[in-house]
């Protein structure tokens, strides 16, 4: 039988602060079984990449994501793999703001979800970066990038 692999515990004060920085949301003890993405697609959005000068459509409304997205370079699309979907209902389309090297929705187009995240698996929402600490500060939500997105169509044509 083997032993199992033991893993040393971090010194009491370590974990001590870590516990005070996880009650004001500073610290996530289970931080590697979370992901921070950005929501896109809501349920009943038609998210498509992209239209011919490389922004990603909601609902047929261009999203203008300068304002947060990392691209490898200035001419480049918001996303380097196209996709045209519509989020099904209680789920949720989400992308990296480092597109070309996020796992985010389009990665994981092949696995039973779709690349589609359940809301229930939504855990809360960042709102202070951390690190690296010379960005340390509040995160901007960019909500007008949204602005001009109209509520998705119902199945017959409604708004």
């Amino acid at each position: 039988m083997a032993a199992a692999e033991h893993r040393p515990r971090p010194p009491a004060i370590v974990e001590g602060v870590e516990w005070v920085l996880s009650l004001v949301g500073l610290a996530a003890p289970d931080s590697d079984d979370h992901l921070v993405k950005r929501i896109i697609g809501l349920p009943g959005d038609h998210v498509v990449c992209c239209n011919a000068i490389g922004q990603i459509t909601v609902n047929d409304v261009p999203i203008d994501e300068s304002g947060y997205l990392k691209l490898p370079n200035a001419e480049a699309a918001a996303s380097a793999d196209p996709f045209d979907i519509t989020v099904p209902e209680g789920s949720l389309w989400v992308l990296g703001d480092n597109r070309y090297r996020s796992k985010d929705s389009r990665y994981n187009t092949d696995q039973p979800g779709k690349g589609f995240v359940p809301i229930d698996n939504l855990v809360g929402r960042a709102f202070l970066v951390t690190w690296p600490f010379d960005r340390f500060g509040l995160l901007d939500f960019h909500h007008d990038v949204f602005a001009g997105v109209p509520e998705p169509a119902g199945e017959d044509g409604s708004q």
